[in-house]
């Protein structure tokens, strides 16, 4: 699993607990359609953040009335984030420097 696509969904969900299609629309419109998913990439990370503790799923209805698996993190999610979180940092400074790119 990436890093950055799991820190993104774990973002999502620090924010309030969504659904997966819910969440695909999500990062296309915030990224300006730079991340680009489909049910059958962002589910199997999701299942494997469940099985890992980092977020919990619980059914629910939707505004439209149709029952969906809800997403939420969990405490161990939150501080998976924060890590993830400094690491992107570190990546990204360090292309940076390498880039000639000034902080």
């Amino acid at each position: 699993m990436s890093i950055a696509t799991s820190m993104l969904l774990l973002k999502l969900l620090s924010e309030e607990d969504k659904y997966g299609y819910q969440m695909i629309r999500e990062l296309e419109e915030r990224s300006e359609q730079i991340f680009v998913m489909n049910e059958g990439t962002i589910y199997p990370i999701l299942h494997s953040l469940e099985a890992e503790g980092k977020i919990s799923g619980y059914s629910g209805t939707a505004e439209n009335g149709r029952k969906r698996k809800y997403y939420r993190i969990t405490e161990e999610g939150r501080e998976e984030l924060q890590k993830k979180r400094s690491e992107w940092t570190s990546y990204r400074k360090a292309v940076g420097r390498i880039l000639g790119e000034t902080e």
